[in-house]
């Protein structure tokens, strides 16, 4: 019965790309698999590779050696340890993060963790669980899904990391962040992370992979890192998708 289970299968997966045949993540042309994109499409990605900044993941232009920070890392250290991108905020970048995050994309998890995946490899070593940056609970409820969580859920699985989204919790709405400078942003983020203290025992002494869509000026990452280190955890690592940047001299 093994063989015409597998026979059903791989007929239901034929049928299903007739009827549905893969599309280009970023413009919908045609492409042979699902999770991917067009060759346009990559070239238009801008993957952050080394040369980089090892404490915040700001790509470097040329190779001033291994270990060398970034003037921005050394002048105001973040509390996290290490911020890792796996591309370059951009038109095509913001085209993905958009359609996943307020068109019910979920089926651009999968590509968009992948890539995180690789560009945090010098990171998972290092962590005992992931935890996403969480939504507030009304801002939840109208999205109905956090992106953050999905995929964080989807490296932790491919990572076989506990995934506690429940470690971390925004308790109270802030505005949204587009158009605020740093010092705003800082602003509407003071105070609006916690760990619940019914999560302290479990978070306590232990390595974090906080795990985010995109990271701009830094402002939510620094927030949800500061509350994470009060509640107990004894080092956090950022993960992102995307992070604005430019390539530094």
């Amino acid at each position: 019965m093994e063989w015409v289970r597998r026979g059903m299968a791989v007929a239901g997966g034929s049928i299903a790309r007739f009827l549905y045949p893969p599309v280009c993540a970023g413009c919908s042309a045609a492409v042979e698999r699902v999770d991917a994109v067009c060759a346009r499409c990559w070239r238009e990605l801008r993957f952050i590779e080394r040369p980089f900044c090892e404490v915040l993941g700001t790509p470097f232009r040329f190779d001033l050696g291994r270990g060398f920070l970034s003037a921005e890392a050394i002048a105001e250290p973040p509390p996290f340890a290490r911020l890792r991108a796996a591309v370059q905020y951009g038109d095509l970048a913001s085209r993905l993060v958009s359609s996943l995050k307020y068109h019910d994309r979920t089926d651009l998890v999968p590509l968009l963790a992948n890539w995180m995946e690789r560009a945090g490899g010098d990171l998972f070593p290092d962590v005992d669980m992931v935890v996403p940056v969480p939504l507030h609970r009304l801002r939840l409820l109208r999205r109905r899904f956090n992106q953050s969580a999905e995929l964080g859920r989807r490296i932790a699985a491919r990572r076989a990391l506990p995934f506690r989204p429940d470690c971390l919790e925004r308790r109270r709405p802030t505005a949204a962040q587009v158009g605020l400078g740093a010092a705003e942003r800082r602003g509407n983020l003071k105070g609006a992370f916690h760990v619940p203290d019914r999560r302290r025992r479990t978070l306590a002494g232990q390595r974090v992979l906080l795990v985010d869509d995109v990271f701009t000026t830094g402002a939510t990452a620094e927030a949800a890192t500061a509350a994470l280190l009060r509640g107990g955890a004894r080092r956090v690592e950022v993960l992102v998708f995307a992070r604005v940047a430019e390539t530094l001299a």
